[in-house]
């Protein structure tokens, strides 16, 4: 995971810095992994980073690009969070299951999901290439995150269905080594928000969750 993000950005970074005539920006993946799990606390962008797992490959992962920004390119270090799309994304792989009426709530369901509906993050990208005044860190997110049981109802209603069932914590137990990176997945708590895009005047087509998953249904 670290190598494939890293390797890949400082390749692609380095590359760019050495042309006689570089683009202007580069926009750089990243994820909204590198704050971490907060709890109640309101993310912006100029929040501390982590220090788990997923947080440590993001803060790896944007410095990969600095070698562009040293060339004097603008480098905008996007930070996305869940998406939200009509086929795949975040939500697809449990589409089958929330249709069985299997769908789950990841313990208490108390945990922040910040997310982003794919129409918003290539949207959110476009903007960010049109705007020179955009760099640095910026948060690809709705600006109305939910708790991880909200997402859940709305995803079994969207459906037509409902979630009564709960993934207990101990399945972060699980053996192999992934536990960190399950709890980190389902349990992170990330209330994020998109500071930098609503400062520049980003306007977000799927604002709300149920107007999202509408659209998604194709309702």
């Amino acid at each position: 995971m670290l190598g494939s993000r890293v390797a890949g950005t400082a390749l692609l970074a380095g590359s760019l810095a050495g042309l006689r005539h570089p683009p202007a920006v580069l926009v750089s993946g990243s994820a909204i992994g590198v704050y971490g799990s907060r709890g109640e606390q309101t993310l912006a962008e100029d929040a501390a980073p982590g220090d788990d797992f997923l947080a440590r490959v993001c803060v790896a992962w944007e410095a990969a690009a600095t070698a562009a920004e040293v060339a004097g390119l603008r480098v905008a270090r996007i930070r996305t969070g869940m998406v939200l799309a009509p086929r795949g994304g975040a939500l697809g792989p449990q589409r089958p299951l929330f249709r069985a009426g299997l769908g789950a709530k990841a313990g208490r369901g108390m945990q922040w999901v910040s997310w982003i509906h794919l129409d918003d993050e290539v949207g959110a990208i476009r903007h960010i290439l049109d705007h020179d005044d955009v760099s640095g860190p910026v948060n690809l997110v709705s600006p109305h995150p939910v708790r991880n049981v909200e997402l859940t109802r709305a995803f079994a209603a969207s459906l037509g269905r409902r979630a009564l069932l709960t993934i207990p914590r101990w399945v972060t137990a699980v053996p192999g080594g992934v536990g960190p990176l399950v709890e980190s997945l389902l349990f992170a708590s990330q209330r994020v928000v998109p500071g930098v895009l609503e400062r520049t005047g980003y306007c977000f087509r799927h604002p709300r969750l149920v107007g999202a998953l509408a659209d998604l249904q194709g309702t």
